[in-house]
């Protein structure tokens, strides 16, 4: 089975179009996006209809979850907090109804899914170190875990008791070990490159790819300002951080 795993696509279609333009040449069978579909950029229902389109495994994500109320939007920054309440105006009963309808985990074959981490998945927490990543290890039923939230693509593994970060692929997989990996984001790379993120996991081969693509950056900026966002959203979109 071949998966198309993505995250974080925050209603940035241009990146997100790229990434399918992508999947088209991996003889994808299934698609995953690991929430976060909506948020900061400007086009929130079409990029939920590319999700719908695709039939994919979908997760929650805490901005997903912030544009209808199933969480508070207070500790938002004042910047991502903007976008959200633009994002709610937008969005139809039925596009809310979609997002409201996706959970916090979900497990398919070997793998499981959550947004930020299996610890509390409601608080949407941040796997940013070996400590962080060790709490969800722990919780692990299976040996991989699929995450995103961080927008900062890169893998975890636990061999014995020794937790490794890597961001070296293609990954090939060990039956001895378990992996944690963060497939980044399509819609907002924060690693300093700018380019959308997205994974390819070959689950008969056990072969992780992470992937990179470009996309018309100016095209997103150009919505973004369009409809009123703060710019800041357009401009970090170049610097990929």
């Amino acid at each position: 089975m071949r998966y198309g795993i993505f995250s974080d696509v925050h209603s940035n279609l241009p990146a997100l179009d790229s990434v399918l333009r992508a999947y088209s040449q991996e003889r994808i069978d299934k698609y995953v996006c690991i929430g976060d579909v909506v948020g900061y950029a400007s086009q929130p229902r079409e990029c939920i209809a590319k999700i719908k389109d695709l039939n994919a495994i979908l997760v929650a994500g805490n901005h997903d979850w912030a544009c209808v109320d199933l969480i508070s939007s207070r500790y938002f920054n004042p910047i991502a907090l903007e976008a959200v309440e633009w994002t709610k105006d937008r969005l139809s009963d039925s596009e809310k109804g979609f997002l409201k309808s996706q959970e916090l985990v979900f497990s398919e074959n070997n793998f499981i899914l959550a947004h930020g981490s299996l610890d509390s998945p409601e608080d949407f927490n941040y796997l940013f170190d070996q400590l962080d990543a060790g709490v969800t290890f722990e919780l692990m039923s299976v040996d991989i875990c699929f995450v995103g939230h961080t927008h900062i693509p890169g893998v975890f593994v636990k061999d014995n008791n020794r937790i490794d970060y890597i961001q070296e692929y293609p990954l090939h997989l060990s039956p001895l070990k378990k992996y944690i990996i963060n497939v980044g984001s399509v819609g907002q790379p924060r690693d300093k490159n700018p380019q959308a993120s997205y994974c390819v996991y070959d689950s008969d081969r056990g072969i992780i790819e992470i992937k990179r693509v470009d996309y018309d950056i100016k095209q997103a900026q150009e919505g973004i300002l369009r409809v009123g966002l703060p710019s800041f959203l357009a401009e970090r979109l170049v610097s990929g951080k």
